[in-house]
Formats: structure tokens, C-alpha cells, sequence
């Protein structure tokens, strides 16, 4: 039985009609064998997202990946508990599931659940952060601060993803209700439960930068993926974790183990770092980790 006992925090909706990203599968003679089968390296490796990493996983993880297995990697991305959700509704089915809160990997573990995941391994950390676009009116205000006195004026236009449907959504919602008690402000908590505000997390980086936005909550990972301007949120602090495993009845499972080794491998976690995440030792919570990837994942 998978425990909360992980030393990671965390807490969007579903990328109805996202193109799914595709990197085609190498030559036959290019193909390195896996470890976990006795064929050449072959077919493709579903990975299911938190779509905060799309940036990371198209334009850096699965390229390399690609290039060092053979294997073709298809990611979809989309918010970490509607993937769950549809997982367990058989609308996706994946090999990999990477989550932004390890409370997500809990709803897919145990009969009752399905039994889709056994265990999971935590990997990186992103904080929250509050996104502007430096053409706003309000940009000015925003960067001489405080933040949480510019987001409460008139016609300040904020966005955020669904606390229901989003890991970041909640987290978002905890800043703000964090703020309006340290700074007693109830206009906080009352930004915190206006659902105008709310937008699908595919959505909020281009209506951010398109002029529809003043500002908005984002990760750090995927501001700077997509060059956004930030304003740190002081003394408020919300970090979300991510974390991977290989989904049970994975229609490829080989492909799922060699995914994950190169993901938690020395390169993959320097690509990781490169991208503005923090990597953390990525330790086992559950059991039933796979023998080849026992020499990545710590138990």
C-alpha cells in the first residue's frame, strides 16, 4: 500500500484535442537493446504528463530519449489529475504517468482504484511563481511589489488553473489563502475562490502572453520554458513534486523501464536541471519496482 509518506509537497485539466507528440522510431540497426527484453529495442513508449513539463518533455526528454534507446516516444500532456482520472476510466491508457503531486499517484493505487500504480518515485521539485506580461499596465507595479496588493486593484486581470482538476490550481489557491492570512487581506481569499479566474492549464502561458492577462500562477520550470517574466512570491513558499512510474498493465512495459532509467539517468537529470527543475534522489514509495530499474529508483 503506497503511504504519503514522501518528502515532496504537491497537490490541469484535460488537453482536449491536443496533438500528441511523436518522435518516430529510429532504424532497426540504431535500436539499442533494453534490459528488460531480449529484442532490439522496438514500438512506442506512451508517457502521460503533467502538462506543466510539455515544454521539457517535447523540446528536451524525449528527443534524447529517442536518440539514446531507439524507442518512439509519445507524450500526452494535461493536468495531473485528469490524467489520473481518465487513466482509471480507460479514456488513456500510457506506459509512464509522471504526476505533479505524489497525491495524485494514490488515487490510481489499490483494487478500488483500479490498481494502476504499485509505486512511484519522486524526481524534481518546481516552485510557484507568480507570471506577468511586461506589456500590462500593471507591470510596473508589479516588479516595484508587493505582488499581493497589485492582484487585488481594479482591472487587474489574474489567471490560474482549476484547484479541482490541477495540482498547481491548489497550490495556487494555498498561496492565496497563505497571503490573505499573513498579510490580512481578505480580497486574497476572495481571488482565490472566483472562478473567472480559471483557466485550462494548455490555455493560460498564451493568454498570458496574447495581452489577455495580466498575470498569472505558473512553475518556474514552465515560465522559464516559455521566457515568461516572474515575480517571486516571498515569504509564501509552494513547491510542487513531481513524480514517475510505470503504469501496471503497460502495453510496453520494456519501453516504460527504459524510459524511467534514462529519465532518472545521470543525463537525464542533468536535461532536467537545465530546464529550471530541481532534481531530488529519486526514492521508491510503494513496492513493486521493477528489477531493471531497482539501479535508478532507491528502495
Amino acid at each position: 500500500m503506497i503511504t504519503a509518506a514522501v518528502a515532496l509537497l504537491g497537490t490541469g485539466l484535460a488537453a482536449t484535442g491536443l496533438v500528441v507528440t511523436t518522435v518516430p522510431a529510429a532504424p532497426a540497426a540504431a535500436r539499442a537493446p533494453h534490459a528488460r527484453a531480449t529484442r532490439a529495442a522496438t514500438g512506442t513508449v506512451r508517457v502521460l504528463y503533467a502538462g506543466s513539463l510539455e515544454q521539457v518533455m517535447n523540446s528536451r526528454v524525449g528527443p534524447a530519449f529517442h536518440r539514446a534507446s531507439g524507442y518512439t516516444f509519445s507524450g500526452f500532456p494535461a493536468g495531473s489529475k485528469d490524467l489520473a482520472a481518465e487513466i482509471r476510466g480507460r479514456v488513456q491508457q500510457g506506459d509512464v504517468f509522471i504526476s505533479a503531486a505524489p497525491a495524485v499517484d494514490a488515487t490510481l493505487e489499490g483494487a478500488r482504484h483500479g490498481g494502476w500504480v504499485s509505486w512511484y518515485a519522486p524526481f524534481a521539485t518546481t516552485r510557484l511563481v507568480l507570471g506577468y506580461n511586461p506589456s500590462s499596465s500593471f507591470a510596473g507595479r508589479l516588479r516595484r511589489g508587493p505582488w499581493y496588493r497589485v492582484i487585488t486593484q481594479p482591472g487587474f486581470r489574474l489567471g490560474f488553473t482549476d484547484p479541482a482538476l490541477d495540482p498547481k490550481g491548489a497550490l495556487t489557491v494555498a498561496a492565496l489563502d497563505a497571503a490573505a492570512r499573513r498579510f490580512r487581506d481578505p480580497a486574497l481569499r476572495r481571488i482565490a475562490t472566483d472562478q473567472s479566474d480559471l483557466f485550462p492549464e494548455q490555455d493560460l502561458v498564451g493568454r498570458l502572453q496574447s495581452g489577455q492577462l495580466d498575470a498569472g500562477f505558473f512553475y518556474t520550470v514552465e515560465a522559464t520554458a516559455a521566457h515568461i517574466r516572474t515575480i517571486a512570491l516571498g515569504p509564501i513558499r509552494e513547491t510542487a513534486g513531481f513524480t514517475v512510474t510505470v503504469l501496471n498493465r503497460a502495453p510496453n512495459p520494456a519501453g516504460a523501464d527504459a524510459f524511467v532509467r534514462f529519465l532518472l539517468s545521470p543525463r537525464g537529470l542533468r536535461l532536467l536541471r537545465g530546464a529550471g527543475l530541481t532534481t531530488v534522489r529519486p526514492v521508491a514509495v510503494g513496492r513493486g519496482v521493477p528489477r531493471p530499474l531497482r539501479a535508478v529508483v532507491q528502495r
